[in-house]
């Protein structure tokens, strides 16, 4: 085919598919996706088609059918009526794709990818798995960061993503996060973040080190919610990069009333928290039949000042069967005799991960009493993910 590749807007406007197969149902499908109004003619649908909530008319192809198409699709087994609707398209002036010779047909469905703002179409020469194949490369590359795909002309309005950059390894971030990172004007990020992605970036792109470590902080909460919102006022795009899930001990709660406060668009981008991440890392499963059905995430830093910084410790003792302790590596020999006092066995298995996912990673075994000394001993700091159960003795092997 020597034609010109385009983007139709079909929005509201009808599509007409003559046949009740398989490749029409697919087809169907690809239209209403793009917002067309889909009428399928047929006298026998597939399952998936019927159950679809397309227009359908089960009856046989009439000359009149595609009075009021955009665009048709031919795609029965019978190549009279294949040739018919393309004849009374072409006597109408409307595009016809034909899925049984598309060589006979005025119009191709491309292979079709969409990322974000990014809508890429394939065409292979009528060579339709060849397409697809191409068109899934492309999409690995993207996804990876292979093939760059930051925008070049600015925002229409300024925006903010909350993006989870999951707990260390950069290819644990998840695909929208990865794009979003690519596209950004601005990266805000955290000392815990996949910081290894940053060197990916466009030189062009600024990025603001608000790292925070223990008695050590670049900005505090209320400078870095004015920076993404100063950033994001200015029509820029804004990434704020975060360790783990941004709404598990991640202030990302904080940060998105501060955008909804001053009227900027934000999204939230999940990442995989550590809470979980490390754990497996290390082959601990939070849950395991026989041994814990339930588990509970606790923050092990206090914060002076906040009537929520409070533990329960009667319930986190003899409560969830595994204990699991972010930010928790200074007060450890504290917690641990605190679930102690109150019930929680001193020889109840326990373990720490540190830089989980990470070169380096470490893991520390021991039990609840002796597992402060062991880490201790070991020269194992933060940061570090503490579980506390008989779930931890899992995984040793």
């Amino acid at each position: 085919m020597t034609g010109l590749p385009i983007l139709l807007d079909l929005l509201g406007r009808r599509v007409v598919i003559v046949g009740g197969g398989t490749v029409a149902a697919r087809r169907a499908k690809t239209f209403t996706e793009a917002g067309a109004e889909v009428l399928v003619i047929a006298p026998t649908v597939a399952p998936e088609l019927a159950a679809s909530g397309v227009r359908l008319l089960r009856r046989r192809y009439q000359a009149g059918d595609l009075s009021q198409a955009w665009l048709a699709v031919t795609a029965t087994d019978d190549p009279s009526i294949n040739t018919a609707v393309a004849e009374e398209a072409a006597a109408s002036r409307i595009f016809c794709v034909r899925a049984d010779t598309a060589a006979a047909g005025s119009a191709r469905v491309p292979a079709i990818l969409r990322s974000g703002e990014l809508t890429v179409s394939v065409n292979a020469g009528d060579d339709p798995r060849r397409a697809a194949e191409l068109r899934n490369l492309i999409a690995a590359a993207l996804q990876t960061g292979e093939l760059a795909s930051r925008p070049v002309r600015p925002a229409s309005a300024g925006s903010v993503a909350l993006v989870g950059g999951g707990p260390g390894d950069p290819e644990l971030i998840t695909v929208r996060g990865r794009r979003l990172l690519l596209e950004a004007d601005v990266v805000v990020t955290d000392r815990l973040a996949p910081r290894s992605l940053l060197d990916t970036l466009d030189p062009e792109v600024e990025i603001i080190d608000c790292g925070k470590s223990a008695h050590r902080h670049n900005l505090t909460q209320d400078e870095i919610n004015a920076v993404i919102v100063d950033r994001a006022g200015q029509g820029k795009r804004v990434v704020r990069l975060k360790g783990g899930d941004p709404f598990v001990f991640g202030r990302g709660g904080e940060e998105v009333a501060a955008c909804v406060a001053a009227g900027i668009a934000v999204q939230v981008v999940p990442g995989i928290t550590s809470a979980i991440a490390a754990p497996a890392a290390a082959g601990i499963p939070v849950t395991h039949r026989g041994l814990a059905a339930d588990f509970a995430v606790v923050s092990g830093h206090r914060d002076p000042g906040r009537a929520e910084a409070g533990w329960n410790w009667p319930e986190l003792a003899v409560g969830p069967a595994t204990l699991v302790v972010l930010m928790g590596m200074e007060g450890l020999g504290g917690i641990a005799a605190e679930l102690i006092e109150h019930g929680r066995p001193a020889d109840t298995p326990a373990a720490a991960i540190h830089r989980a996912t990470l070169p380096g990673q470490r893991v520390v075994r021991s039990t609840l009493a002796g597992l402060a000394a062991e880490v201790q001993r070991a020269g194992v700091g933060a940061p570090s993910v503490v579980v506390i159960g008989a779930v931890a003795a899992l995984g040793a092997d």
